[in-house]
């Protein structure tokens, strides 16, 4: 059966990029280069005596989550879906990133210290080579305070936009789509965030975002469709993955291959890890996005090459999914044209899994995660079909979970 076909019916379903090429022969052809990564990285080197300073909590002032092995988890996966799993079975714990508690926190948290970063440079207040901590100033403050910054979300990035903007000074707004969960937005309004609420879908509210914004000058609007700054924020955190396990005696080689999967919404958060990890380990690593099988943005973008001219419901799909996160119907054209050649492949998870993984992985490791969380944790089970080698070494991206209240984290539980 063709796989537009099985998108159409919400199955699940894996599939392996036939436009992959070697990076070596792609990666000049990209419109992000290392040294752009290398230079956000720099600019957050910059910030963290700021962050330390405004965030207590974040001891070293760098906004990093660790890497846990889970072979209980493995175990556990194998024996309910009786499936033998080649290698090792790691999660990379953004859901601990600080601030916002989700992989948001890098793409989202870098672009609005960037901006604050470059007005105040233009307006002569600031110095590269001088001590951040100024910034937090109430002179500072003052001087964010005359500009807005908004940004249109399901959740997760207008948490790390609105909580970092709500600290730095800025006025923010953040629209949120129908998918949005009501304890984000409670959340949002107790940091002093303007939460407008659509009943439509996210496309929607990105797209009235961006109209309000641009009617203001002193308005920057956040653009998770097309932002490079978010991407750049993103790749950050691919890159630094190479010292992290090396730090734990694992070694990324041809001979030892990192499978990693990201659970993918509108694609910037996955796109911008899955370049950075591509930089520092080429072909040794292969990158699967994730997604529930009533969104399937990116995939049916990849699969078609249409990219943000095609969207599920131009397929038949209700866009509806218990992954708030991931609800996304139509994915930015600029991370599907990035990835086009670099991504290994993507796969579509129904939502009954994704609690299933939830409670396993509580039951196991006593690590909770959102249900949006838990898309790539299928990853392992479809690749071992093809790859077979016990040196992989598998990382499902945890993308968020530690600042849900702990009423919903029962519910979820009891789901």
């Amino acid at each position: 059966m063709d796989i537009i076909d099985k998108l159409k019916k919400a199955e699940e379903v894996i599939w392996y990029n036939p436009n992959y090429a070697e990076f070596s022969r792609v990666r000049d052809e990209l419109p992000i280069s290392l040294e752009e990564v290398r230079e956000a990285e720099n600019r957050l080197k910059r910030f963290a005596p700021y962050i330390k300073k405004v965030f207590p909590e974040v001891a070293d002032g760098i906004i990093e989550s660790p890497i846990n092995s889970i072979d209980k988890m493995k175990g556990r996966m194998e024996r309910d879906l009786n499936k033998e799993i080649p290698g090792r079975l790691l999660v990379k714990r953004d859901d601990l990133l600080p601030i916002a508690g989700s992989i948001k926190a890098r793409g989202g948290i870098y672009e609005v210290l960037k901006h604050a970063e470059t007005l105040a440079i233009q307006n002569g207040l600031l110095k590269y080579d001088e001590d951040y901590r100024i910034l937090a100033s109430e002179e500072f403050r003052d001087f964010f305070s005359k500009y807005t910054i908004q940004v249109g979300s399901t959740g997760n990035l207008g948490l790390s936009i609105g909580i970092m903007s709500a600290k730095v000074g800025f006025k923010v707004i953040v629209h949120m789509s129908q998918d949005a969960k009501e304890w984000k937005k409670n959340l949002l309004r107790s940091k002093g965030v303007q939460v407008v609420e659509y009943t439509s879908d996210y496309s929607k509210a990105v797209e009235e975002g961006r109209r309000l914004s641009n009617e203001d000058p002193k308005s920057h609007f956040i653009d998770d469709e097309n932002s490079k700054d978010l991407f750049l924020g993103y790749a950050v955190g691919g890159m630094r993955v190479k010292k992290q396990l090396e730090d734990m005696g694992i070694i990324v080689d041809q001979e030892h291959p990192l499978f990693v999967y990201l659970p993918c919404g509108v694609g910037g958060g996955p796109g911008g890890v899955a370049y950075g990890l591509k930089l520092v380990y080429g072909d040794n690593v292969k990158c699967f996005f994730a997604e529930p099988t009533r969104s399937p943005a990116m995939l049916l973008g990849l699969v078609t090459g249409l990219h943000d001219k095609i969207s599920v419901e131009d397929i038949g799909l209700d866009n509806k999914t218990d992954a708030d996160g991931l609800a996304v119907g139509r994915p930015s054209s600029f991370v599907g044209k990035i990835m086009d050649k670099i991504l290994t492949g993507a796969f579509t998870i129904e939502d009954y899994r994704l609690y299933d993984f939830l409670n396993e992985l509580y039951e196991e490791e006593k690590i909770f995660l959102e249900p949006s969380a838990l898309a790539g944790f299928l990853g392992p089970i479809f690749t071992s079909e093809k790859y077979k080698d016990s040196n992989i070494i598998h990382m499902c991206w945890a993308t968020g979970g530690s600042l849900v209240p702990e009423e919903i984290v029962n519910d979820l539980l009891m789901k």
